[in-house]
């Protein structure tokens, strides 16, 4: 058990975040004193403000005028709104706009001291992006990528400078959400690392260190945690069951409210990418596949695990969803049943667990209460509980266990317990 308030432990956890373990304390940093964005859709107008906002100029890069326009209406929107709400003066929002230099011409990035790219998910696309960039770029800025998925060595590899190359993962809306995954690469110099996490203090964001794996520490959490709620819907919960369940536990939105706010085909094109390599032994849910293939993307086609009404985002059960689910689970030979919410929450938070419990293994996360700050910060984790990590050593971590094992047991090899949680339950210890 773990002796501190959730509150005092996530104070902590997030001073503690921001050390990197083995750059010592005076490692230097590159001067940032001049960004470019390039993307202005959400994710790029969002970091565009978010520079913006701390007081650092911003050349905002588009291939059409078209969607720069947009991109800038956007952002002029969002600091009406802000200051409608006299939360920021007139002032404050000529002034913030006026950091923001759009254009349409790659070539206006020559001078940035940090260039982040907020493309297309696509690692060609963002391959031939940064080989272009590599040509134009000053030496000496750091070149990162807003990926919240690729490899950022290959993405590296295709410039003269992976040593500059560097993974700033915001999360949407960026302006909004204080979390920022810095993910190092193989080769990133110890200089950029350290550039990057008081770098993203500066621009009032909670960094946490990550190296690559598929979707980093948060969003490969997320894969099992996603999982187990499909399957619980498979096996005869209903998709409003489960949500109004994780709200009950505290999480600020349901797995499916959020697939639908955050697009259901954004998970679609990871699903397919990795399909080729997807172990077939493993059991699989193609309800959310068939719902993208109905072009149910969430809220924005006005369909997706829910179905929404025009200018509402309020998420109303569908028939036509629940006739697909009862259908994937006749084909897959599942007889449904009742699922008590018991059942709902370790399904899911234990499968969360387990992964995160494997990504410290594996060294993808320096500590298990980067996790919880990863988490709570980005996934609207109930804060009142401290984080997955820090529910888990609440729980107890021979209850944890014992329970992984059962569920092996009964759902095979996905519930394979971390050796982690098996290793520091036979120390005897009580946290990771």
């Amino acid at each position: 058990m773990n002796a501190q308030s959730p509150s005092d432990y996530l104070r902590d956890a997030e001073l503690l975040a921001v050390q990197v373990d083995d750059l010592p304390a005076d490692t230097p940093t590159r001067p940032v004193e001049q960004v470019a964005v390039i993307g202005a859709g959400t994710m790029g107008g969002g970091i565009a403000m978010v520079f913006s906002n701390a007081g650092i100029p911003v050349v905002l890069i588009e291939q059409a005028q078209e969607g720069l326009d947009r991109g800038l209406g956007t952002i002029q929107a969002n600091y009406d709104r802000t200051a409608s709400k006299g939360k920021i003066s007139q002032q404050d929002v000529d002034d913030r706009m006026g950091r923001i230099t759009p254009t349409l011409s790659l070539d206006d990035a020559a001078d940035a001291d940090l260039v982040i790219e907020a493309v297309f998910e696509d690692m060609d696309v963002k391959k031939g992006l940064f080989t272009r960039l590599d040509a134009i770029v000053k030496p000496g800025a750091i070149l990162a990528t807003n990926t919240s998925r690729l490899d950022i060595d290959e993405i590296a590899a295709v410039t003269s400078r992976p040593q500059d190359v560097i993974g700033l993962h915001f999360f949407s809306p960026a302006n909004v959400m204080r979390l920022l995954e810095v993910v190092r690469g193989a080769q990133t110099a110890p200089d950029v690392i350290q550039t990057s996490m008081q770098l993203a203090q500066r621009i009032g964001k909670k960094p946490v260190l990550a190296r690559i794996c598929d979707g980093f520490i948060g969003n490969r959490m997320l894969t099992p945690y996603r999982r187990e709620a499909e399957f619980v819907v498979e096996e005869g919960a209903s998709p409003k069951q489960v949500d109004d369940t994780l709200k009950d536990f505290g999480m600020a939105m349901g797995p499916f409210a959020m697939g639908d706010l955050a697009g259901l085909d954004v998970s679609w094109a990871g699903r397919k990418r990795q399909a080729a390599t997807r172990p077939k032994h493993l059991r699989y849910s193609t309800v959310a596949d068939q719902l993208c293939e109905a072009g149910r993307f969430g809220q924005k086609t006005g369909a997706g695990w829910y179905r929404y009404e025009k200018g509402d985002r309020t998420p109303h059960p569908d028939p036509q969803v629940d006739e697909i689910i009862e259908k994937a689970a006749a084909d897959a030979g599942i007889e449904r049943q009742q699922i008590s919410e018991n059942e709902i929450i370790d399904r899911t938070m234990l499968a969360l667990v387990n992964e995160g419990a494997q990504l410290l293994d594996e060294g993808i996360a320096q500590r298990a209460s980067d996790i919880d700050v990863v988490y709570v910060n980005g996934y609207g984790y109930p804060a009142e509980r401290g984080g997955p990590m820090r529910w888990a050593e609440d729980r107890g971590l021979p209850a944890v266990l014992a329970k992984l094992e059962e569920y092996h047991a009964k759902h095979g090899d996905y519930w394979k317990p971390a050796e982690l949680i098996r290793r520091r339950v036979a120390e005897g210890a009580g946290r990771f």
